[in-house]
């Protein structure tokens, strides 16, 4: 279910869709970052994700992030640079929610 969560929020195997909220959220962060959207953002993690259908078996799953797993050592990752906790609109958060259903914590 994560992957088809992914994918319904418009990032696909054939590219970011347009008008999807995957398009919106790129258009946000080129704008935020100066016009580019960078690697190993949201943007691109789940792009990458939703163009190999990796979302679930890298650890983002329907009922949260599985121990262990590659979205676990993003999430520490993540954790550590921003002194303990995982900001809200961050790569983690943002592929977890998505991969969930959400909308991601940009809007």
């Amino acid at each position: 279910m994560a992957d088809q969560n992914v994918r319904n929020a418009g990032f696909t195997p054939s590219g970011i869709a347009g008008g999807s909220l995957a398009s919106s959220m790129m258009s946000h962060e080129a704008r935020s970052s100066g016009g580019g959207v960078p690697s190993g953002g949201p943007t691109s993690t789940l792009q990458g994700m939703g163009a190999k259908g990796t979302t679930h078996s890298s650890g983002f799953t329907s009922s949260g992030i599985s121990g262990g797993s590659k979205a676990s050592s993003m999430m520490s990752k993540e954790a550590t640079s921003h002194g303990g906790g995982v900001p809200r609109g961050g790569t983690t958060s943002t592929v977890q929610s998505i991969s969930m259903g959400g909308k991601g914590g940009r809007r």
